[in-house]
């Protein structure tokens, strides 16, 4: 039973991404896909690939992706270094924090997809309190990916999922408070679910309180289970299946 956490960042610190590599490795977790962001995210997603490189039976298979977030404004897309990437992202729409940089955020969005449409690679979104923008581009430059870390509401799932794309389920499906999500959750199709940590951030119960990493993509793995009333094992083989043939990664093992 292994398991592939579709979302995790990693400073770049050889010390450290070995240690949560190997405790990934012992936690049943085969495979990471390091995703970008920024410059240093960028660099910790290459070095995450690099140590992982060293030892396959210690650590697990790591891919990348690169992407600029709602705090690269002023990056180029063009800038972006897709050597080695299976996917674009994080792309991002985020008003929460920075509303006022709303139309900054569409342009670079609306301009990496684009990058993402024309070499046919799918993309990383992350997007919350955009609904509506995101759906009206996602609408107008037509892409395939995920939407990680889903934390909408049922109707904009639906919405995204008519549009094509996979759902990613994060530790906030565990929250006690998340049953927005948990609502959303009933209506993705096994066939387009994918589990993540996002690491450092948003650990699953029972980790709550300390930095996230992807050996706790089991934890959140475990309530989906229980969630749907199916073994672990298959829960396992569906999103780890899902995410390779997403991510262009040799497709379905066994789903």
């Amino acid at each position: 039973m292994e398991f592939f956490d579709t979302h995790a960042h990693f400073e770049p610190s050889v010390e450290y991404v070995r240690a949560v590599l190997a405790r990934a490795r012992e936690a049943g977790v085969s495979r990471v896909l390091a995703v970008g962001g920024s410059d240093e995210l960028s660099a910790g997603a290459s070095m995450a690939v690099e140590v992982a490189a060293e030892d396959l039976g210690k650590y697990p298979i790591v891919c990348k992706s690169a992407g600029w977030d709602r705090d690269q404004l002023d990056r180029s897309p063009e800038s972006l270094n897709l050597n080695g990437a299976v996917a674009i992202g994080e792309i991002v729409l985020d008003y929460h924090y920075s509303p006022e940089t709303r139309k900054a955020q569409m342009d670079l969005f609306a301009r990496q997809l684009e990058i993402a449409r024309k070499k046919s690679l799918p993309v990383i979104v992350h997007t919350r309190e955009a609904d509506d923008d995101t759906l009206g581009i996602l609408r107008e430059i037509p892409v395939h990916g995920v939407i990680h870390s889903f934390t909408g509401n049922p109707v904009f799932c639906r919405q995204l999922l008519d549009l094509g794309f996979s759902i990613s389920m994060s530790g906030i499906v565990t929250f006690r408070a998340a049953e927005n999500v948990r609502e959303s959750a009933r209506f993705i199709p096994l066939d387009r679910l994918l589990v993540e940590t996002d690491t450092p951030y948003l650990a699953p119960v029972p980790m709550r309180g300390n930095p996230n990493e992807p050996a706790f993509v089991v934890h959140t793995a475990k309530f989906l289970a229980d969630f749907y009333s199916m073994d672990l094992e298959r829960i396992a083989e569906v999103t780890t299946g899902n995410a390779l043939e997403l991510f262009r990664l040799g497709g379905k093992e066994g789903a």
